[in-house]
């Protein structure tokens, strides 16, 4: 699906500012899995200057909101714009300026359709811990770069941030409450649904 000129235009002010946005791959990958889940409520970590929340809310329902945090206050206002340009309503996107990790307690359990994940990959394992909480039975969680600019499958890469995405790899694999997958798209887009349980 190729991107519009909004989407463009947010890509461009990512590059200006230093931001790595999803590719166009990886966000309509996003996108159909929004739409996939009718998803009315969306947490994003790492809002970067909107490109992936804006393919997020193309594939959410019309009433849809867009929960998206970032630690940078500037690069969530540069989002803002790509959303004012999209014609999105205000009331549909909750831009929350701070630390994944301090924010995402502050969320509901069980509440929302799909949580992405695009902030600090040494964080990644603590998104999900904080992901399996707030998602809803059915929901997803998703990583971006799960290929690590295909680092993650040589061994002989012992960077933190390498060795952080492939032990995330491991736990969500073996995780009893999730269904994983990844997807080839981009940097790697890894998956989870998480499954209905007795205690969900």
């Amino acid at each position: 699906m190729p991107e519009d000129e909004v989407i463009a235009a947010a890509r461009a002010r990512a590059d200006e500012v230093g931001v790595t946005a999803i590719g166009s791959g990886g966000g309509a990958a996003l996108g159909f899995i929004a739409s996939l889940l009718e998803a009315r409520s969306v947490v994003e970590i790492g809002t970067g200057t909107g490109v992936s929340g804006l393919w997020l809310l193309r594939g959410m329902r019309p009433d849809g909101v867009l929960t998206t945090v970032d630690t940078e206050a500037e690069h969530q206002r540069l989002a803002r714009k790509g959303f004012v340009e999209a014609g999105i309503a205000s009331q549909r996107v909750r831009l929350i300026p701070g630390s994944a990790l301090e924010v995402l307690p502050r969320l509901t359990d069980g509440h929302y359709d799909l949580v992405f994940c695009d902030g600090d990959k040494q964080e990644y394992a603590d998104y999900l811990t904080e992901a399996v909480r707030l998602l809803r039975p059915g929901g997803v969680v998703a990583f971006d770069n799960a290929l690590w600019h295909d680092k993650v499958a040589d061994p002989a890469q012992r960077d933190p941030e390498t060795v952080a995405i492939r032990e995330l790899g491991r736990t969500v694999l073996e995780h009893e409450s999730l269904v994983p997958a990844l997807l080839p798209v981009g940097d790697g887009l890894l998956v989870a649904k998480k499954i209905w349980t007795p205690e969900a």
